[in-house]
């Protein structure tokens, strides 16, 4: 979109029928958009472990960026704010916290390789790393012991969102590295120790 209020239109627009929360601008400027124990329309089709529908389990946060270049000081500011007082009434802990492109691999690309997960994670507000794992898994398994929707059939778009988060540097075939990272994150937080079934 062309700028926060241009995004914010959208938001509010019925025929688009996408909502969010939050939208959060460049300036780090905060616009609640539906009140957090409703139900928003941020995610769409997608899930995140037994998750299948997220929007219904999530409040949404929208950051005004495109996605081709670095979020704002401000923008992420504001988003940390955001993160710990939503995560306190909550009760939400940090590994909790996904983006839209980890619940609906290549079909959503957002936040995208320039956002800083790394920097939440030293804020106590998302994970970046998992513990040293004792054992090495296929990707795929470690994958989908973390959270992933990954399938035979999306493998490509899985390694892809993976490493929008994990890797942003790593580009190429699936490598060691790929399989190490997964398999600490799935062996630190399976995602059936933490999400109910529904």
């Amino acid at each position: 979109m062309d700028g926060v209020d241009a995004a914010r239109d959208r938001l509010c627009d019925p025929e688009f029928e996408v909502s969010a929360h939050y939208l959060i601008g460049q300036d780090g400027g905060v616009t609640q958009m539906v009140a957090e124990n409703m139900r928003a329309w941020h995610a769409g089709a997608g899930a995140w472990g037994d998750i299948k529908d997220v929007n219904s389990a999530s409040i949404g946060i929208e950051l005004c960026n495109c996605g081709d270049h670095a979020f704002p000081d401000a923008q992420m500011t504001a988003l940390q704010q955001l993160l710990a007082d939503i995560r306190e009434r909550w009760g939400i802990a940090a590994h909790r916290v996904i983006g839209h492109s980890d619940m609906a691999p290549g079909r959503k690309q957002d936040p995208g390789r320039y956002f800083p997960w790394q920097d939440l994670d030293n804020a106590g507000a998302a994970v970046f790393r998992g513990d040293d794992a004792s054992d090495v898994l296929p990707f795929d398994v470690a994958a989908k012991t973390f959270g992933y929707p990954a399938t035979a059939d999306n493998a490509d778009a899985v390694l892809e969102a993976f490493r929008q988060r994990f890797r942003p540097d790593a580009t190429g075939p699936l490598d060691d590295e790929d399989c190490k990272v997964m398999s600490d994150l799935a062996q630190t937080w399976p995602v059936d120790a933490y999400l109910p079934g529904v």
